[in-house]
């Protein structure tokens, strides 16, 4: 009850449309401007993948900054008349401090051979925990000593504000790009199931929609709901079939210390070549076919658009209960007829960890290039010593000739 009401986002509709779209009635001109801000945003994320894995990255984390920027600034606005100290600093502070733990994590594991080379970089590895521990405890103990008399419960609420944030956005977008590295398919196609599901649910509930599905969205229809389903489904598996042909999406994202570039060169792996399969008899009689070519990612592309359609809404129902208990239509009004950003990517949290999770748990084996980075790091003495240890294995299960013996 002592929580001020948070003034709800002004539209910023750009006039232009405005003027276009004035004779039309309310829900006809918010189609028509989710429809052309929609089409605007994908031509974008095309454009930025043409550009390269680099490029999406850097996306990742612009949409990670600005996503916990919209949710930091809602706890400022509901607090701001009690005048928190420091409560804005030390957010952006954690933010850099989970952000840098993080990523010089993933530094340490994809970019080991730039990082030998360089002995400031071996330092900053090498201590990088107990540096990232260090930074962390700064920032606790400046919470502590910024606590004022009166506003106790209010300042813990919003350190805990702080680090559901950070729960919510940093490790999630750390988990989006741990995806990227294993092949731009397993960002792009994820990504594109959820967008999917949410442009074709709308529609469909748009058109067709009658029956209520969830009271926290009072706009998302039964309809909707199994309209995006079976259209995320179909999609996923045939955007899969056109990715899977290119070594630049279904190949892993590698550093070349050489060319200090990105690259995407391989040989597919089984996942991306083309097998035939023996067609249900079930399914005979109604296709016509006895056996099929096609790729087994697209069998996997399945459980990913399945997720996407099923699971993935529970985000948005999430972030729908969020704004209902702060009072407010959307997070922001950065992008007009849609809200913020937070707003169109609350679906896309919850992919991100069923992606990684899939991929480690059905996907990913033992990684020999990986392992091969850690070795080069390792004193000589140390990598001596690795040497001995697998040649006598390999002479014991007899994988070498004898005469290679000593």
């Amino acid at each position: 009850s002592d929580i001020p009401d948070v003034p709800p986002p002004t539209d910023s509709t750009p006039e232009i449309l405005k003027r276009a779209l004035s004779g039309l009635s309310a829900r006809w001109k918010n189609w028509w401007i989710r429809g052309i801000l929609s089409l605007a945003m994908i031509s974008g994320f095309f454009l930025i993948i043409y550009l390269g894995s680099f490029m999406l990255m850097l996306l990742v984390l612009s949409i990670q900054v600005k996503c916990y920027h919209e949710i930091i600034t809602i706890g400022y606005r509901v607090y701001h008349s009690y005048d928190l100290p420091w409560f804005r600093s030390l957010s952006w502070y954690f933010l850099l401090c989970v952000n840098y733990f993080f990523y010089g994590e993933t530094v340490a594991d994809y970019f080991a051979t730039f990082v030998q080379r360089r002995e400031q970089l071996q330092f900053l590895i090498r201590y990088h925990r107990f540096i990232s521990f260090a930074l962390y405890l700064t920032g606790f103990c400046m919470f502590v000593l910024s606590l004022v008399k009166k506003h106790y419960r209010l300042q813990f609420y919003m350190f805990a504000w702080t680090h559901v944030t950070l729960l919510i956005t940093v490790t999630q977008s750390h988990l989006v790009i741990q995806n990227l590295f294993e092949g731009m398919i397993w960002f792009l196609v994820p990504i594109s199931s959820v967008i999917c599901n949410d442009i074709t649910a709308y529609i469909f509930g748009f058109f067709f929609g009658r029956t209520p599905l969830i009271k926290l969205s009072p706009k998302k229809t039964w309809e909707g709901f199994i309209g995006g389903f079976f259209s995320t489904v179909v999609f996923g598996f045939i955007f899969s079939y056109f990715l899977a042909q290119h070594q630049y999406f279904v190949c892993p994202v590698e550093y070349n210390s050489e060319t200090n570039r990105f690259v995407t060169e391989c040989e597919p792996s089984e996942l991306f070549q083309m097998k035939k399969y023996s067609v249900p008899p079930l399914l005979q009689a109604v296709l016509g076919w006895e056996t099929v070519n096609m790729y087994p990612f697209q069998m996997h592309s399945f459980a990913l658009s399945t997720f996407a359609s099923l699971i993935g809404p529970f985000g948005g129902f999430f972030a729908s209960g969020f704004k209902r208990a702060f009072k407010i239509k959307d997070f922001a009004d950065t992008i007009p007829g849609h809200g913020g950003i937070m707003d169109r990517f609350d679906c896309q949290y919850l992919m991100a960890t069923f992606v990684h999770v899939y991929i480690t748990s059905f996907i990913r084996g033992p990684n020999p290039s990986k392992l091969l980075k850690q070795l080069l790091i390792l004193q000589p003495e140390q990598q001596l010593s690795v040497y001995k240890t697998l040649k006598s294995h390999l002479v014991e299960k007899g994988i070498l000739q004898p005469s290679l013996r000593g």
